[in-house]
C-alpha cells in the first residue's frame, strides 16, 4: 500500500470516529467529553498536515534509465586471455 492510500485510510476512520462522537446522546457532556471532541478534531488537523506534507515530498517520477543492448554474439575469446579461470581449475586439467 502506498502512503496516499494508508492516509486514505486513516482520513476515512478519523472521520467514522468523529461521526460516532458526534452521535453521542446530548446528555453525554463534561469535561470528558470535550476532551474527547477536541482529541478527535487534533487528529483530524493532524491528518490533514500529513496529507499536505507528502503531497510536497511526493517522490519524483523515476528518470528514464539508459537501456543498454547486449549483442547475441560470442564474446571475443581475446577479452580473457590475460584472466584465471576462477573457481573452473586450470585450463590444461580436469576436475576432479
Amino acid at each position: 500500500m502506498s502512503l496516499t492510500d494508508d492516509l486514505t485510510v486513516v482520513q476515512r476512520c478519523v472521520d467514522e470516529l468523529t461521526r460516532a462522537v458526534n452521535q453521542l446522546p446530548p446528555e453525554a457532556t463534561g469535561p470528558d467529553l470535550r476532551r474527547v471532541r477536541a482529541d478527535t478534531e487534533h487528529l483530524r488537523e493532524s491528518v490533514a498536515l500529513l496529507r499536505a506534507a507528502s503531497a510536497q515530498h511526493a517522490p519524483a517520477p523515476a528518470a528514464k534509465k539508459n537501456v543498454v543492448p547486449i549483442p547475441d554474439t560470442p564474446y571475443d575469446n581475446s577479452l580473457w586471455t590475460d584472466s584465471d579461470d576462477e573457481g573452473l581449475g586450470a585450463r590444461d586439467r580436469h576436475a576432479p
